[in-house]
């Protein structure tokens, strides 16, 4: 962080974390648990470190009494979920009383690729496209399509969600997602009740794990400049390459500044 001149990150529980867990009271432990030692470091150097909390999103309303707890008693800025959970997305009813919750707290979700519930037949014999090379950003952009097609921001007007990888692909479909959900419904909509609108009004992309100038222009174009913002993706990236990055992305010294640290204050509350 010093080297690459980064003044705080934001430390979160990588896939699968405890969504893996079969045993739900061993996935309620085991998420207490970790949110209690990474709030412990978090007060070692609370200038330098913040916290997503985890989740054992196999019992929702223990998952929503764990964010709240998190959030108020240890600082938390939000929660990160590692896609999927059992085969339940977050869309499905059984988690209205998690969203409820993360809406009243006013803070945001960080949808992770997590493991995919099963191996559909297009990835068949092909193994280099499971993972992050592909399958990943597929099931993840699905599983925020889902959250926008079944009407989880009308029902909870203030719930917010962090996506990374520049979006998983979603900022470069817009026009297309307000198309063919037109055509899919025979009828026109308001404009703010098209897709598009709800992603950008719901909605926040990270630059996390693509050092692409085309790529973070094109992000900034689709969703404004308030809703893109500057990450690594530390361990997984390496974090030189993303600072050097973002220092010599040809960006507006206004939009330079939300991105790299102004939208993340706003947005996380920092």
């Amino acid at each position: 962080m010093d080297k690459a001149g980064i003044d705080l990150c934001v430390l979160s529980v990588t896939t699968p974390g405890v969504q893996a867990e079969k045993d739900t009271a061993t996935a309620i432990r085991l998420a207490r648990q970790a949110n209690d030692v990474l709030a412990g470091e978090v007060r070692k150097q609370p200038k330098r470190y913040a916290g997503f909390a985890h989740l054992p999103m196999q019992d929702p309303a223990v998952a929503a009494d764990e964010l709240e707890r998190c959030v108020k008693q240890l600082g938390f800025k939000g929660a990160l979920i590692n896609g999927q959970t059992g085969g339940h997305y977050l869309d499905a009813d059984r988690f209205l009383p998690f969203w409820e919750r993360a809406a009243d707290l006013d803070v945001p979700i960080y949808l992770h690729p997590g493991e995919m519930a099963d191996q559909p037949a297009m990835f068949a014999g092909r193994p280099e496209l499971n993972g992050a090379v592909w399958a990943w950003t597929a099931d993840t952009a699905s599983h925020a399509l889902r959250l926008v097609f079944a009407g989880t921001f009308k029902r909870f007007p203030k719930a917010r969600v962090i996506l990374g990888h520049m979006g998983e692909t979603l900022p470069y479909l817009l026009w297309r997602f307000d198309s063919r959900w037109a055509c899919w419904l025979g009828e026109t909509l308001p404009p703010d009740q098209l897709p598009s609108a709800i992603i950008r009004r719901h909605f926040a992309v990270t630059t996390s794990g693509v050092c692409d100038p085309g790529a973070l222009a094109a992000a900034i174009g689709a969703m404004g400049e308030d809703n893109v913002m500057f990450s690594v993706d530390y361990p997984y990236e390496d974090t030189p390459t993303a600072a050097a990055f973002i220092e010599t992305a040809p960006l507006p010294p206004g939009v330079r500044e939300k991105v790299c640290h102004g939208n993340a204050e706003r947005i996380l509350k920092l």
